[in-house]
C-alpha cells in the first residue's frame, strides 16, 4: 500500500471516478440488473436465475436446480461476500473510501461547501482555519453556495436515475426521460427519490456513512476484530511537532474523525489517506517525513508500554514512503 503522496489522492480521485462511472453505466451495459418487468436479473449481458421456475414447471430435475441454486447463488453470493470481508479484515474500509459512490459524493459536497462556508458541514460549529496544509490561504466565497446546491440536486437526480434503472430496462427510463414522457409510476420514484437525496446529502451524508450504512458497519466491525489490520498510524514519539499545526490532518478528515487517537475511536475511518496527505504537505515545508501513515500487522498493536514504543518508531523509521 506504498505510494507516492503527490500520486496517492490523484489515483484515488480516478478511482471513485472510474466506480461512480461504473455505477451510474453498469445497467445501461447490462452489466448488472434486476429487471422487474423480466422477474429475474440480468449479468453481464446473460440472464441470471436461479432456474426454480423451470423446475417448478417440471422443465428442468433436481439436479440442474440443486446446480443453479449452488452456481448461481451461494457462490456469488458467500463467495463475493467472504472477499469482501477479507479485504476489510485486512485493510478496514477500504470500499468506501477508494470506491463507493456515495462516499465520492461526500466528498465533492463537502469540498463546495468548504469553499462556500469554510465549514464541511452545516453541523460543524466552526469554520475550518483558511490556511490550507501546502501553506496556501483558501478564503470562503459565497458563490460556491450556488455550486453547491446544483452538486447535491444533481447528484440527488443522477442517483435516483440510476438506481431506477436498476429495477427497470434502462432504454425505457432514458427513452421515456429525454422525450419528457415517464409514467406516473416513474416520474414518482425519480421526484421522491431525487427530494430525499437532496436532504441526505445535504444534512445528512455523514451521519448515513458512519451510523446507517450497513456496507460500511459490516466493514468497521470485521476491521476493528484485527488489531494488526492496516491503520492510520501517529508517530507519538515526535507528537511535539504537531503545537505548530493548525490540526491539518483533523481538518482533512472527510468523516470529521481525529486521525492521531485510538484505533477504536477510528471506527468509522474510510482508508482515505487524507490525513496522512494533509500532514506530509505540512511537514514537507519543514523538510520532514509524515507523522501520520498507514501501518499493519505488528506495527499497528495498541501502544502501551516503552518497549512497544520503541517498536512504534521503528515502524516509522523504516515505513519510508506510503
Amino acid at each position: 500500500m506504498k505510494m507516492q503522496e503527490k500520486n496517492l489522492q490523484r489515483n484515488r480521485l480516478i478511482l471513485q471516478i472510474s466506480f461512480m462511472t461504473l455505477f451510474v453505466l453498469a445497467p445501461v451495459l447490462d452489466i448488472f440488473r434486476i429487471d422487474l418487468n423480466l422477474g429475474h436479473g440480468i449479468l453481464l449481458g446473460q440472464n441470471w436465475t436461479l432456474g426454480i421456475d423451470d423446475f417448478i414447471q417440471g422443465k428442468a430435475d433436481i439436479n440442474n436446480a440443486v446446480f443453479n441454486i449452488i452456481v448461481k447463488g451461494f457462490i456469488p453470493l458467500f463467495g463475493g461476500g467472504a472477499l469482501f470481508l477479507w479485504v476489510a479484515w485486512r485493510f478496514g474500509r477500504l470500499y468506501c473510501g477508494w470506491l463507493c459512490p456515495h462516499f465520492f459524493v461526500v466528498e465533492m459536497i463537502n469540498g463546495l461547501m468548504i469553499r462556500a462556508s469554510g465549514k464541511p458541514s452545516i453541523w460543524e460549529k466552526k469554520a475550518l482555519p483558511e490556511k490550507q496544509p501546502d501553506g496556501h490561504i483558501q478564503k470562503p466565497r459565497s458563490v460556491y453556495w450556488l455550486w453547491t446546491i446544483l452538486a447535491v440536486v444533481g447528484f440527488a437526480f443522477l442517483w435516483a436515475v440510476a438506481l431506477l434503472t436498476y429495477l427497470l430496462p434502462p432504454a425505457e427510463i432514458y427513452g421515456n426521460l429525454f422525450s419528457f414522457n415517464l409514467t406516473r409510476n416513474q416520474s414518482f420514484f425519480i421526484s421522491v427519490a431525487t427530494i430525499l437525496f437532496c436532504i441526505e446529502f445535504t444534512f445528512a451524508r455523514h451521519l448515513f456513512c458512519r451510523f446507517a450504512c450497513a456496507v460500511g458497519l459490516f466493514q468497521s466491525l470485521v476491521w476493528m476484530a484485527n488489531p494488526r489490520a492496516m491503520v492510520v498510524g501517529f508517530n507519538r514519539d515526535r507528537a511535539a511537532e504537531c503545537r505548530d499545526c493548525n490540526n491539518a490532518c483533523d481538518n482533512a478528515c472527510p468523516m470529521r474523525l481525529k486521525p492521531r487517537t485510538l484505533k477504536r475511536k477510528m471506527f468509522t475511518c474510510t482508508e482515505c489517506a487524507q490525513c496522512i496527505s494533509a500532514c506530509v504537505q505540512v511537514q514537507k515545508a519543514k523538510s520532514l517525513p509524515t507523522l501520520l501513515q498507514w501501518v499493519d500487522k505488528d506495527c499497528a498493536l495498541p501502544v502501551v508500554t516503552g518497549r512497544e514504543q520503541k517498536k512504534q518508531k521503528d515502524c516509522f523509521e523504516n515505513g519510508g514512503d506510503y
